[in-house]
């Protein structure tokens, strides 16, 4: 079991509730880069190469469902 005393800074509070976890996303909201415009560009498909999947994860995917189960 990990010592939460030995690695945390303050107190750590397990009675974790949404308000906490909202106020705790607000004073870190500042800290997060946001880029002002996100532009994806299209790839030709001659420079996709070197992608490989194994054939058990092949016919994993092609097993399941489309929207799963």
């Amino acid at each position: 079991m990990t010592n939460l005393e030995l690695y945390a800074s303050v107190r750590a509070d397990l009675d974790w509730d949404l308000a906490s976890l909202r106020g705790d996303c607000a004073r870190m909201a500042p800290h997060w880069a946001v880029p002002d415009r996100i532009t994806a560009l299209p790839i030709s498909p001659s420079r996709i190469h070197g992608v490989t999947v194994p054939e058990g994860s092949a016919r994993l995917l092609d097993a399941m469902s489309e929207y799963g189960d």
